[in-house]
């Protein structure tokens, strides 16, 4: 059922965004450098896109740009998850290294009383 769900609202976006493309296709000129730097510079930096394409880049572009800032912010914790798993692991290990001499002591100690 969520799988269902999730097709849906992927299916859902995916028109809109194809809708969203087609009503925006007209040219529109972008310049790369504002006016009053262009009369310093030899040539003209403007290209000409469409508009949906401006829109779709300008999502994109705020994206990547969220989950860098998100990846550098998370980073102590993921170093602190880290540090944490490697402790588990170690204590894990010490405490099977317990049990295994405390099963050895055991196993003497019912031979004697066997004995």
């Amino acid at each position: 059922m969520v799988r269902i769900f999730s097709y849906a609202i992927w299916i859902v976006l995916g028109g809109a965004l194809i809708v969203l493309a087609v009503a925006n296709r007209q040219a529109v000129i972008l310049n790369l450098v504002p006016e009053g730097m262009q009369e310093l510079l030899p040539s003209t930096y403007q290209v000409s896109v469409p508009l949906f394409l401006v829109i779709f880049l300008g999502v994109l572009i705020g994206l990547i740009i969220g989950l860098i800032w998100e990846f550098i912010r998370e980073y102590g914790q993921r170093s602190e998850a880290q540090r944490s798993a490697r402790e588990v692991k170690r204590l894990r290990r010490e405490v099977k290294r317990l049990k295994e001499q405390l099963g050895e002591e055991h196993d003497e100690i019912l031979a004697l009383i066997d004995g």
